[in-house]
């Protein structure tokens, strides 16, 4: 069975614009439904897709952090050079921590790091993720039982090298966000199943920016966009932009 890929987005909608970025095995849809909502509001978004993903697992840990990482700066420039100035971001899990490492990189209107993990002691939680994503993914495929867990037992096995990598890029973000001074809301998800919620303080403890804040959505999971608080979710990203001192 072909499934089908799933691809970047614009919505052009006026002068603010907002870099969406999703998470690890996740793609653009992880924020599409944000992106609509803000387009409503008259705010341009855009959402790429990070190499590897979208595609079979097989794929995904091809890729690595170093390539996700040239992906944000591509999308950064992008709205750039659709004559965007002023570009806030947000990101969900994995695309938190490269929006945080866009923000001591770039000059950001605003950062929204949505569940994005500051520790690395969660590997078992995110090969978990990995492997129900590729299982999930070989289901849709219709294969056979036996063949998808020895497929799974190949890829666990083949992906241990790229879970270093991720560990090594969520270190690296972890000793910098005491240089970003961008004005940033920390998203977090109570009910959290695949990082440590001590992330989201301290991602506000550490920044030095002069406007923070920090939410908690007490009946929400780890892909807060998607969950059951979604629209509050939406409501109150909005708000924070609306805060914010646009020159437009």
């Amino acid at each position: 069975m072909k499934i089908k890929q799933p691809e970047p987005f614009t919505f052009e909608a006026g002068p603010r614009a907002v870099l969406l970025l999703h998470g690890f095995t996740g793609h653009s849809a992880d924020v599409r439904m944000l992106g609509r909502f803000l387009e409503k509001k008259g705010y341009t978004s855009h959402a790429p897709i990070f190499r590897g993903h979208g595609l079979p697992p097989e794929k995904l840990i091809e890729s690595n952090p170093s390539e996700w990482w040239e992906d944000v700066q591509q999308a950064f420039t992008h709205l750039k050079n659709l004559g965007y100035q002023e570009i806030a971001v947000a990101g969900l899990s994995l695309g938190g921590v490269l929006g945080l490492k866009l923000s001591y990189s770039e000059n950001l209107k605003a950062m929204i790091p949505m569940c994005a993990p500051m520790f690395f002691d969660n590997e078992q939680q995110l090969t978990a993720g990995f492997k129900h994503f590729s299982k999930g993914y070989k289901q849709l495929e219709r294969k056979d039982d036996q063949i998808i867990e020895k497929e799974l037992d190949k890829l666990m096995g083949e992906s241990k090298p790229l879970f270093t990598q991720i560990g090594n890029l969520i270190n690296d973000v972890k000793e910098n966000v005491d240089t970003i001074y961008t004005p940033v809301m920390v998203v977090q998800a109570r009910n959290d199943e695949m990082i440590n919620t001590d992330s989201a303080t301290y991602i506000y403890n550490q920044i030095e920016s002069d406007v923070k804040e920090i939410r908690w959505y007490e009946q929400s999971g780890h892909v807060i966009t998607l969950d059951k608080q979604k629209d509050q979710l939406h409501e109150d990203i909005y708000q924070f932009l609306e805060s914010l001192d646009w020159e437009k």
